[in-house]
C-alpha cells in the first residue's frame, strides 16, 4: 500500500519554492546550488531532494506555479461578470497585487525561462498566453474597436510592459506599496496621464527621479526582462 504524504508536505514545498526563487532572484538559476537552497531552507541536502528531485525541478515547480496563480486570478476575475471598465480594472489590480507577493517569483519567470527544457517552455508560456488572452478579451470588451483593429493584444503588451518592470524598482518597504499603484496603473492605462488621480495621499511618494530608477544589482549578467508573450 502507497504511503500517504506527510502533513505539511505542500507547505514545505512551497516554502522550499519561495526560498528558491529568492536565491535564482539574487544569483540566478545558474549560479545557485543545492546547496545553497538547502541552507537557505534550514534542511538538510537529503532532505531537500525528498521534496524536489533536482535544481531543475525547482525551476520548473517555481515558474509554473506563478503563472498558473496568474491564469487563476484571469478566471476569477472574469467569473466576477464585471462591467467592461471595471474588469480591466479589476485585473490590474488583482495582477498587480500578486507581484506584490511574487516579486522572486516573477523576476525567476521573466529571466530563467529559458534555462526550460522545450516541453516545459512551452507548456509554461502556453500558460502566459492564456493570461494575456484574458487581459485582451477585457480591453476588446471595454473597447471594441480595438479589436476591429487588431490592436487588444498589442494594447495588452503594453501594459505589461508597465506591469513586469515594477519589481525592478519598487522596494516592498517604499512609501507607496503595490495596493497604492494598482489604481494609479488602471489610470495610465486607461486615460493618461490627465487622468491619473491620487487615490492616497502619494504625491511625495511617487515624485522619484528618473535617474534613482534602476534595477537592483544581481550578481550574474542582467538580460532584460521578458515580457508574456504576445503569440
Amino acid at each position: 500500500m502507497a504511503r500517504g504524504r506527510a502533513a505539511g508536505y505542500d507547505d514545505q514545498r512551497e516554502m522550499i519554492r519561495q526560498r528558491a526563487a529568492h536565491l535564482f532572484a539574487r544569483r540566478g538559476y545558474v549560479g545557485t546550488s543545492m546547496n545553497q537552497v538547502a541552507d537557505a531552507c534550514g534542511l538538510s541536502k537529503a532532505t531537500l531532494y525528498h521534496y524536489y528531485r533536482d535544481k531543475y525541478a525547482l525551476l520548473v515547480s517555481i515558474a509554473e506555479e506563478h503563472v498558473s496563480r496568474l491564469q487563476a486570478l484571469v478566471g476569477e476575475v472574469g467569473a466576477q461578470k464585471l462591467e467592461p471598465q471595471a474588469r480591466v480594472r479589476e485585473l490590474i489590480r488583482r495582477i498587480v497585487g500578486e507581484y506584490a507577493h511574487a516579486q522572486d517569483a516573477h523576476r525567476v519567470l521573466t529571466e530563467d525561462v529559458k534555462f526550460l527544457a522545450p516541453e516545459d517552455r512551452q507548456r509554461v508560456l502556453g500558460k502566459e498566453r492564456e493570461v494575456v488572452a484574458g487581459f485582451a478579451a477585457a480591453i476588446a470588451a471595454f473597447r471594441p474597436e480595438f479589436n476591429a483593429a487588431s490592436l487588444a493584444k498589442p494594447l495588452t503588451m503594453l501594459l505589461f510592459g508597465m506591469i513586469n518592470w515594477l519589481f525592478t524598482w519598487m522596494k516592498p518597504d517604499g512609501e507607496i506599496d503595490h495596493e497604492a499603484m494598482a489604481p494609479i496603473v488602471a489610470d495610465l492605462f486607461l486615460g493618461g496621464l490627465p487622468a491619473v488621480r491620487l487615490h492616497r495621499p502619494v504625491a511625495a511618494a511617487i515624485a522619484v527621479p528618473a535617474a534613482s530608477i534602476k534595477p537592483p544589482s544581481r550578481s550574474r549578467s542582467r538580460t532584460r526582462s521578458r515580457p508574456l508573450p504576445l503569440e
